[in-house]
Parts: structure tokens; sequence; C-alpha cells
């Protein structure tokens, strides 16, 4: 056998082989194997949402749905043709520039798409020309987001999972400074673009509820250039749900100054700034039990604390939401004193304002305990004056009775002071009151005999009637007594 006819034995048994191991390996008229473009399965397709997802359409990071964009890094390969194989840059005009035929668009395509979009453009060249596409480097990603967060925007973030966080949605809502205490974690929603050719957008609504309660981390998706994503507002306060929400760490920073008011039936109504921490708010009282976020009870303290009219049962903590229409949430301190419902402490965000209402009626045992409360004042100042061993301003605990002030003044002046005392009362409308009270130091907490002091008030204990007729009698004799020592001076005997 001559070498010719051997080569072209050799050549057709190696062509048979070549067909059995794979049916899409044909012989173009150059001699030249080429591979047929291989039919691939059609990928299921997402139907833009009309109403919120009860589970999130997830994308994994690698897989064909990546949309190609400027700054990605991509391996085009070209099979059996090692001079057009190679990595390229896409441009900012969304082109790949590859050798012979040129600029390619691959803007907005997956990988599979960009493939074939190559591979159209060199069968005017190669004989059935078969493109892979791998991706080597993507680019930093653009994402907008909106609602209740307290820095929305838009931000670039890396798009590489072996990054701290990478792309995903609690990463992005750190980079926004966190969420607001108003945001309805239930329904938020993921905008995402479609590949070229999709007519219109795809929305997912995750649940990141489901995140911080059961850990699913299907929920913590994995974004993508040109998302866009909305915080909804919550229609309802969940007080438990709150006081969770604060603690994650998507929510806002804990170091973050936060701007509120707080007005009504405290000592010192008007704005504050609260810090984190044991911060420095000048001779207040702060409670060592504080919040990682600042709340109700420290922002009354920081106010100067309740008055003896406040109406703890009825606290209302106004709070603005991203969409213009405030949440009126209702706390009852009276259950955070006697039962320790300690969620009844909210925690507050910047801007809120904490309304403390006047109560229309009280009873002595409820002045009594509010005086021990925590977000009642430190001390208060009265002032005690006429038949006391030390008189002048002192300072007792808020709410204390009328005969503990008295005490704290040394006590009434033997022989003197009336056992009937006049308690003057300065209103905050400008107005004054005057009531004339019986002591009576074995009386408890009583409105009648013995009421629970405010801020200022003024005791004055009169002379009782012996002691204003001595003193009466003393002026009257008082320019004889005189005279009357004088003599005695020079021993007249009178």
């Amino acid at each position: 056998m001559n070498t010719a006819a051997y080569k072209s034995q050799v050549m057709v048994q190696w062509l048979l082989w070549g067909a059995l191991l794979s049916p899409a390996l044909l012989l173009d008229a150059s001699g030249a194997i080429a591979q047929a473009p291989q039919q691939v399965p059609a990928q299921p397709t997402v139907q833009p949402a009309a109403q919120p997802f009860a589970q999130p359409n997830l994308v994994p990071f690698n897989d064909d749905g990546y949309l190609l964009g400027s700054g990605d890094r991509i391996k085009v390969e070209v099979f059996d043709v090692p001079e057009f194989t190679g990595e390229y840059l896409v441009l900012p005009n969304g082109t790949i520039n590859m050798p012979v035929v040129g600029p390619i668009p691959v803007q907005n395509r997956t990988l599979q798409q960009a493939g074939k979009t190559i591979s159209a453009r060199y069968a005017a060249v190669l004989q059935r020309p078969t493109v892979t596409v791998g991706l080597v480097t993507a680019r930093p990603i653009r994402i907008a987001i909106s609602g209740e967060v307290n820095r929305p925007g838009s931000y670039t973030v890396s798009a590489t999972p072996t990054t701290e966080g990478g792309a995903t949605l609690s990463r992005t809502l750190q980079l926004a400074e966190g969420i607001t205490q108003a945001a309805d974690l239930r329904r938020v929603q993921i905008r995402r673009v479609q590949a070229h050719g999709s007519r219109a957008g795809q929305v997912m609504t995750v649940d990141l509820w489901s995140l911080l309660q059961n850990a699913d981390l299907q929920q913590d998706l994995q974004l993508r250039d040109g998302d866009s994503i909305f915080i909804p507002a919550t229609t309802t306060v969940n007080l438990e749900e709150a006081r969770q929400l604060s603690a994650a760490n998507f929510a806002a920073r804990n170091n973050r100054p936060l701007k509120v008011a707080v007005v009504g039936e405290v000592y010192r109504p008007g704005p504050y700034t609260l810090l984190e921490g044991a911060v420095g708010q000048p001779n207040q009282l702060i409670n060592p039990n504080l919040l990682q976020v600042p709340s109700v009870t420290r922002a009354i303290q920081i106010a100067g604390g309740i008055t003896q009219s406040a109406d703890i049962r009825n606290v209302q903590v106004r709070r603005l939401t991203r969409s213009g229409s405030p949440q009126i949430i209702k706390l009852d301190f009276w259950k955070l004193l006697k039962t320790g419902d300690i969620l009844q402490d909210l925690p507050l965000q910047d801007g809120d304002t904490v309304e403390i209402p006047t109560a229309t009626s009280i009873t002595d045992n409820e002045l009594t305990a509010l005086g021990a409360a925590s977000f009642s004042p430190d001390k208060i100042t009265v002032n005690v004056v006429g038949e006391v061993k030390v008189p002048g301003p002192v300072s007792i605990l808020p709410n204390s009775p009328l005969n503990q002030a008295i005490l704290a003044a040394g006590g009434f002046v033997n022989n003197r002071a009336s056992k009937t005392v006049t308690l003057i009362r300065l209103n905050p409308n400008g107005t004054a009151e005057k009531r004339e009270i019986g002591t009576d130091f074995a009386q408890g907490v009583s409105q009648q005999n013995n009421p629970a002091l405010r801020n200022n008030d003024i005791i004055v204990v009169k002379r009782n009637g012996l002691a204003t007729f001595s003193d009466g009698l003393n002026s009257v004799l008082g320019p004889f007594n005189g005279i009357l020592g004088v003599f005695r001076l020079f021993g007249l005997g009178i």
C-alpha cells in the first residue's frame, strides 16, 4: 500500500471514530473539523409580576442569567480557531472588538446570547463557527435603592462573591446606612433589567423577615447591575418586631446621632439629639440598662423626666415615613412599670416625636409609682419658708408628699409653727393655685392632707397663734425694753 492510500485510509477511520463519538462533529470543505452548534434547551422565563411573589425567583450568581455590560472581562473561544480565541473587555459602548469582524454588541446579553451573536458575525468568514463565552471578571455593579432606608440613592458595589458581603441585598442595605424602623421587611421589592430582547423587567418580592426569623438565606438575593430596590413602609407597628428589627445587621448604625422631639408632660420639652451610649447630657439621669438604639425612656430622661400630670398609659410616638404619611405608635408605660413589658420602650429613629399627654385623673398610688420610675426626674426642688428649722429650697424625689418636704427642711420650729400650711403651685399656663392644708405626719399620701408635690412648689409654714401674739407683743414693747436696758446700765434700778 502506497503512502497516499495509507493516509487516506487513516483519515477515513479517524472520521468514522469522530462521528461515533460526537455526531456534532462535521467535516467542512477545507478538511477542517468544526463543531456544529448544539441546541440549548429553552430556559424558563419569568413573567412580569403584577402581585408580590410568595417566594423570590432566585438566579445563581454564575449561571447564564448574568447580563454583560461595560467593564466585564470575558473569554471568547472560537472552536479550532486559536487566532480569534482570547480575553476581551466590554467597552463603554457595550461592544467587544473581535479580530476580522470588528465591534460586536454584547450589552445586556447573557453569556449564551453573546456567544450566538459572535457566532452569527463570524458566519460570514467561517463555516459553521462554534463560539463559547465565559465570564472572567465581573464589573462593579450599580444599584438604586429607595424607600425606608436612611440614605436612599445609587450605589456601586463589587459583584464578586468572594469580597466582604458581595453584592447581596443585606450588604447593599448596609451601604445605605440601614433600614428605618418604619420598613416593611416582608414586601421588599427588587426590579431587575431583563436580557436583550425582553419587553419588560422582572419584579421580585423578598421577605427579609424570614431571613431574620428563620435564617432563610434564599431571601438575601445576589444583586445584579441595574437592580432597583424599594423598601415600603409598614402600615402597622408590632412592638416585638420593632425591637428585633433594631438589632438586625442591616438596621441603622448605632453610632448615628438621632434628632428627636419630646413634647407634652415633660419638664423640658423640645428637640434633642440622642447619642449612643452614656453620652454627655449633663445632670441627667441615664438608665444604665440602655438599649443599643436610643429608646423612648431615654428621650424622656434627657427631657427632664415626666411631670406629675403625665398620662403614661397613652404615650405616642409620631414617626415620619419616606412616603410622607406619619405612623402613630401607641405605648403603655404603665405596663412597663407593673409587668416589665420592655417592648413598650420602643427604639427611636431620626425624626421621631415623642408625645406625653396630660392625665385626666390619677390615683395617689399611681403618683407614688411614677415618682420611683426611671423616666421620672432624679430630683425636684420645692421651697419651704416660714417656721421651719432650715428654710429655703430642698431637693426631694418626684411626687414626694408635703410632709417629706417639711421634714427635709428640718421640721417645724417648736412651739411656733402652725399645723396648717399654705401650698402655692405655679401652673404651666402662668396661673397659681393656693391651698390651705392641715398637716398630719401620720397621714400617708393624700390629696387632701398630704398631697404629692411638683417641681417649684412653695410651702409656707405659718406661725401659730401664741407665736403671733408673742411676736406682736415684742414689737410693741421693744422700744421700752431698750430704755429699761439703759437705765439698768447706769444702775438706776427702774
